[in-house]
């Protein structure tokens, strides 16, 4: 018996490690299934019907959890943090102010040649229309043959339903101009409060628990947003800007008309993963498509901003970020065509950034554990991580030892 328990023994310390942990989900009562699913019908629900409320606000929080580094930087140069939040604000509106200036002329001059235009791409795509009438043309007589019916009479042209529009597109713009600049201007301010105030919030949100176990935990929360998720957003801009930056200069050196509204385009399409840079792609493609004459040029155009994507999604952003925000990639294009109905272009470009937030508190939370699984990404668990508890605030709090004073040590010693 001895032999046959140390066999058993032996066998139990070599089984190896698995290589990704296991959650289990408890309480799966009968009642709360269907409250689960409730639950999530009823946030769905306010999404959708206060979206002109939460799409600003959601917003403002991506923009403080971005700027947070930089007002970190102003605040080390000896700034308040009120004025380190209204410098990283005003920086980042001066940029948004510089593109608006430079992308309104140009867009503008796109509306003017409406027309224009129109002809281009027709005159350009008559072969290609020539060739499919010829084979729509070549079948219809195909199919005829071995049907043996006769030829159908061609109809006369039918008449062309003429369609009055009430309202313009500069009504349009008129119509919905104030209320988008009231969004923007909520928006800011609340990401500059937000900045401003962050270390008084803070401390206001560690003195609501009772217990210091959860207060313990809330600053690890809180401490991971700000290292986790402002870190890797702002990584994350920078890495876009220099795309951005990138397309810019090759669609200038290819003669491309206003090659820096394209390229802040791009850049700012790159935070939509899977869908921004394929919508760009196609959009540069009908751009070059109605600029130049040449097919060599008009291929180029969308062929290096294909390259610049593959090399930043598939080398730059994997080598220099770190992949404790990888997102499971259902969970991420969900949450894109989710939110993108919802709340439109912001709500896509928020999607990921929201996702990362809600995946770093649910790692915290024992009942929400499961959620954050299902979020992350299913690579293997490093050996180092792995001989570490899932979750930080599960285990024993790290008390150290208070050393005694020096006069006590030595007294103890003598004695």
């Amino acid at each position: 018996m001895d032999g046959l328990s140390s066999a058993t023994g032996g066998e139990a310390r070599s089984t190896p490690r698995p290589r990704y942990p296991v959650v289990h989900i408890h309480g799966t009562s009968a009642i709360r299934r269907p409250l689960l699913i409730l639950a999530v019908c009823a946030i769905v629900a306010v999404l959708y019907v206060g979206r002109d409320f939460l799409i600003p606000t959601a917003g403002a929080i991506v923009l403080a959890l971005i700027l947070t580094p930089v007002a970190n930087t102003f605040e080390r140069l000896r700034l308040p943090p009120t004025a380190a939040a209204g410098a990283s604000v005003v920086l980042l509106s001066l940029g948004m102010a510089l593109l608006l200036a430079i992308s309104i002329p140009a867009l503008a001059n796109w509306l003017d040649q409406g027309p224009l235009l129109t002809y281009t791409v027709d005159r350009k795509l008559e072969g290609l229309r020539k060739s499919l009438a010829i084979v729509q043309e070549v079948t219809k007589q195909v199919e005829q043959a071995t049907s043996g019916a006769a030829p159908t009479p061609q109809a006369g042209p039918t008449p062309e339903k003429v369609v009055v529009k009430d309202s313009s597109l500069l009504t349009q713009l008129a119509t919905t101009t104030p209320g988008v600049l009231l969004q923007v201007g909520y928006a800011s301010v609340l990401a500059f409060m937000l900045l401003a105030h962050r270390n008084t919030h803070r401390r206001q949100i560690l003195r609501m628990p009772a217990s210091f176990t959860t207060r313990v935990r809330l600053a690890r929360v809180m401490r991971d947003i700000n290292e986790r998720v402002g870190q890797y957003l702002f990584s994350l801009c920078v890495v876009y800007s220099c795309v951005a930056a990138i397309a810019t200069v090759a669609l200038w050196l290819l003669g491309f008309p206003n090659a820096i509204i394209w390229g802040a385009l791009m850049g700012i399409a790159s935070f939509v993963p899977f869908i921004g840079p394929v919508v760009m792609i196609t959009v540069v493609a009908l751009v070059a498509l109605l600029s130049f004459d040449d097919w060599t040029r008009i291929i180029a155009a969308p062929a290096l901003l294909a390259a610049i994507h593959i090399l930043e999604s598939q080398f730059i952003t994997p080598m220099f970020l770190s992949r404790r925000c990888a997102l499971n990639t259902v969970a991420v294009f969900t949450s894109i065509a989710l939110l993108g109905w919802m709340w439109g272009a912001i709500g896509a470009i928020v999607a990921v950034p929201l996702l990362i937030l809600i995946s770093t508190i649910a790692a915290h939370l024992p009942s929400l554990r499961w959620l954050e699984v299902l979020l992350s990404d299913l690579s293997p668990v490093p050996g180092r991580m792995a001989a570490k508890p899932n979750l930080a605030s599960a285990g024993p709090l790290p008390f150290k030892p208070l050393r005694p004073a020096p006069q006590r040590r030595r007294a103890a010693v003598a004695k």
